[in-house]
């Protein structure tokens, strides 16, 4: 069974040192070739895109201000190196990256879930990005930062989450003119309840293509409405 979010210690702080925190829970990794194994979240408030398929509107507003020692304390609480900062938009704080070095240099593997809006460059190079690419039906296509995929390391993951057979076309387009496949694990996705995954497989079977299919067990295992997994 999961466990539920710990509940979040307010800290008043430094603005320098603290991040505004929607939840902090232990669960199952859902995402990303790390599918299936515990995992310690951190969800940050905020978020500068509003995608058309969002599943975590409620991190929009919803936070409180915790110091980043606060944070890697209550992460410590759980049985796991593997802890994931995510969103919103983790990097909108700029405290994020102090943070991601802390959990870094007391030997967390950490992966960082971003919208691909806003520049990497700043964050540790140990980090695993896990890069959101934003399709035609997100209506968030413009915020792409293109200059970004340079930047990316072999190890990152680059994500589509993809709505529709447009999104898909449009997907395997960027896998040829940014040469992804040869370069990182891709990931590719559908909105819940919005393209049967099981279509998606089979586009992908037919075409060929070498791209991870990604279920989002966390969905299947607790459904789409519950928080903290």
């Amino acid at each position: 069974m999961v466990q539920k979010k710990s509940d979040i210690i307010p800290s008043v702080t430094d603005p320098k040192d603290s991040l505004t925190v929607n939840e902090i829970f232990f669960s199952i990794q859902g995402e990303s070739t790390r599918a299936g194994q515990p995992c310690a979240f951190v969800r940050l408030a905020h978020c500068n895109l509003r995608c058309t398929y969002c599943d975590t509107e409620y991190a929009f507003h919803e936070g409180q201000d915790m110091s980043r020692e606060n944070i890697r304390r209550q992460v410590d609480e759980y049985p796991t190196d593997l802890v994931e900062i995510t969103g919103g938009e983790p990097l909108l704080q700029s405290a994020v990256f102090p943070l991601i070095k802390g959990f870094l240099d007391d030997g967390k593997i950490v992966l960082i879930e971003t919208g691909g809006s806003i520049d990497v460059r700043p964050v540790d190079s140990r980090a695993i990005l896990i890069y959101d690419i934003k399709c035609p039906d997100s209506g968030m296509m413009d915020k792409n930062l293109w200059e970004n995929l340079p930047q990316l390391k072999p190890n990152d993951e680059v994500k589509f989450v993809l709505g529709s057979r447009r999104d898909y076309e449009w997907a395997k387009e960027q896998l040829d003119r940014w040469d992804l496949v040869s370069r990182h694990t891709v990931l590719f996705s559908s909105v819940w309840g919005q393209l049967d995954s099981r279509e998606l497989a089979e586009w992908v079977l037919q075409d060929g293509l070498q791209v991870r299919l990604q279920v989002q067990l966390h969905k299947i295992l607790w459904g789409n409405e519950v928080r903290g997994v």
